[in-house]
C-alpha cells in the first residue's frame, strides 16, 4: 500500500477570510474553515450527549445485554464524551437494572436517562443513581392527537411539576418537545419560556422525523436563544439525510449541545452519528476537538458496536470507512504524495489511521507507481517506471487487478531490466574461461 506520514497543512488565509479587531487592522483566521465569528455560536465549545445506549437500542437490529452497555460506556467515557444517555428505567425492568449498574461505575461522564414527561416516569429515573433526567414529550398538532392526547395547557402544567420535583432532588433536568419542527411556532416558544423561568437546565429541540432543514434549524434555534437563557440541546433525526449539517447550523445558531450515536444508529435511520459530528467539528474547531476527544478511538467504538448490532460500518462512512482515505485517480495520487492536504481535509493520523494511494487500477499515475516501487525496495528511473505503469494500465483495462496482480508486474518488469546486465556477465565470463 502506497502511504505517507505527512501531515495536514491548512492553507494560509487571504484578506477575504480577515475579521477587524476593531482598531483598522484584521485578524486572520488560521483555519480557514472555520465560520465568520459570531458571539451566539459555540462550533468551538459544544457538549456531547451521547445516546447509542438510549437512542441507539431503538435501532432495528440493536440488543445490548449489561455487559456489552458497560462496555460501550465504559468506551465513551474514556472518548471524552459530555454525558451519556440510558434507556428509560420505565422501559422495563432489565432496563432499570442496567441503569443503576452504569450509574455505579464511577464514570467521568454525567449519566442521563430519558422519561416520558410523566410524575411515576421520573420518580422510577431519580431512584437509579442518575445525574440528570431527560423529559420529553409530542407537541406537534400529530402526537397531541394520535400518541399522548394532551393540549398544550396539560403539556405546560406537567412540565412544570415533573421539573421542579426533579430539581428538588438536585439533579440535572431537561425539558424537550417532540417533533418540534412540526409543532406550532407560538405554542413551542411559550412552552419553553414557561420551563425556563422554573429552571430547567436545558431545553431541547427534536427533529423527531428528520424532516428539517439546516436553515429551519438555524433559524429556530436563533429564535429560540432570543426566548431562554438556558442552554439548548438538539436531536436530529437523519432520514432525509440532513443530520449532520442539521447539527452544526445548530451550534452556529447558539445550541450548546448535540445528541449523538455510534454509527449513528436509532429509530429508523438513526440520529446525527458520533463520528461523523467529529469529522465535520474538528474541521472547523481543531484545537478544541483534539484537545476533549480522543479521536483515535472512534473506529475502535465503532467496530464495537458494529459488532454488537451485526451491521458493516458502510464503504463511505466518514473516519472510518474503507475509502475514507483512499486516493485513486492519478492526479490526485501524485497531489497527495506532494502534500495531502491537496485532497484531504482531515488528517488520518488524527484518528490513528493512514491513507492509502490506489495503485492497482487503469487510472494509477507513475507517481503511486513510484511509490510503490520503492516500498518494494527496488531500483527504478522515471522512464522505467512509466513504462511499468502502462503495463499496469494495459491489464487493468482487461480486467481487474489487485494489489498482488499490479506487484507482480513490477517485480517481473524489474527483473527483466537485470537480465541483459546477467546476461552480459555470463558471457564475459565464459570467454575469460576459453582465454
Amino acid at each position: 500500500m502506497c502511504g505517507t506520514d505527512s501531515a495536514n497543512g491548512a492553507p494560509a488565509v487571504n484578506g477575504s477570510n480577515g475579521v477587524s479587531n476593531g482598531n483598522g487592522s484584521a485578524n486572520f483566521r488560521s483555519n480557514p474553515y472555520q465560520p465568520v465569528g459570531d458571539f451566539l455560536s459555540n462550533v468551538d465549545k459544544f457538549k456531547i450527549i451521547e445516546s447509542t445506549l438510549r437512542e441507539g437500542e431503538q435501532f432495528a437490529n440493536a440488543y445490548f445485554d449489561t455487559e456489552t452497555k458497560i462496555k460501550i460506556a465504559k468506551a465513551l467515557d474514556a472518548f471524552g464524551v459530555d454525558y451519556i444517555e440510558l434507556t428509560s428505567p420505565a422501559a422495563s425492568e432489565q432496563s432499570r437494572k442496567d441503569c443503576e449498574a452504569i450509574c455505579k461505575l464511577g464514570l467521568k461522564a454525567k449519566i442521563l436517562t430519558h422519561v416520558r414527561c410523566d410524575m411515576r416516569d421520573a420518580k422510577l429515573a431519580v431512584e437509579t443513581g442518575v445525574d440528570g433526567l431527560d423529559v420529553v414529550i409530542g407537541t406537534s398538532s400529530f402526537l397531541r392527537e394520535h400518541s399522548h392526547g394532551k393540549d398544550m395547557a396539560y403539556i405546560e402544567k406537567t412540565a412544570i411539576e415533573v421539573i421542579e420535583y426533579i430539581k428538588s432532588k438536585g439533579l440535572e433536568v431537561r425539558f424537550s418537545s417532540e417533533d418540534s419542527f412540526r409543532s406550532d411556532l407560538v405554542d413551542l416558544l411559550s412552552l419553553y419560556r414557561a420551563v425556563d423561568k422554573v429552571g430547567v437546565h436545558r431545553v431541547g429541540i427534536a427533529d423527531t422525523v428528520g424532516c428539517a432543514s439546516p436553515r429551519q434549524v438555524y433559524d429556530l434555534v436563533r429564535t429560540l436563544r432570543g426566548v431562554v437563557s438556558c442552554d439548548i440541546e438538539t436531536h436530529f433525526h437523519n432520514d432525509t439525510g440532513c443530520s449532520i449539517a442539521n447539527a452544526y447550523c445548530a451550534l452556529e445558531a447558539g445550541a450548546t449541545h448535540i445528541d449523538t450515536s455510534v454509527l449513528g444508529i436509532g429509530e429508523r435511520n438513526g440520529i446525527t452519528p458520533l463520528g461523523g459530528l467529529m469529522a465535520r467539528m474538528v474541521v472547523t474547531a481543531p484545537e478544541y476537538v483534539k484537545s476533549k476527544y480522543k479521536l483515535h478511538m472512534i473506529k475502535e467504538i465503532e467496530d464495537m458496536v458494529a459488532e454488537a448490532v451485526e451491521v458493516n460500518t458502510p464503504f463511505n462512512n466518514p473516519i472510518t470507512g474503507f475509502c475514507a482515505f483512499t486516493h485513486k485517480a492519478g492526479i490526485h495520487a501524485k497531489a497527495i504524495l506532494n502534500n495531502p492536504s491537496t485532497y484531504e481535509i482531515l488528517n488520518p493520523a488524527d484518528f490513528g489511521l493512514t491513507r492509502y494511494v490506489h495503485f492497482a487500477s487503469r487510472l494509477t499515475g507513475w507517481n503511486a507507481v513510484k511509490t510503490r516501487v520503492g516500498q518494494l525496495g527496488l531500483t527504478m528511473t522515471d522512464d522505467q517506471v512509466k513504462e511499468v505503469t502502462a503495463k499496469i494500465k494495459t491489464l487493468a483495462d482487461v480486467r481487474p487487478i489487485a494489489i498482488d496482480d499490479a506487484d507482480s508486474i513490477i517485480r517481473s518488469f524489474h527483473l527483466s531490466l537485470n537480465e541483459p546486465a546477467a546476461q552480459n556477465g555470463e558471457a564475459a565470463l565464459v570467454a575469460a574461461a576459453s582465454a
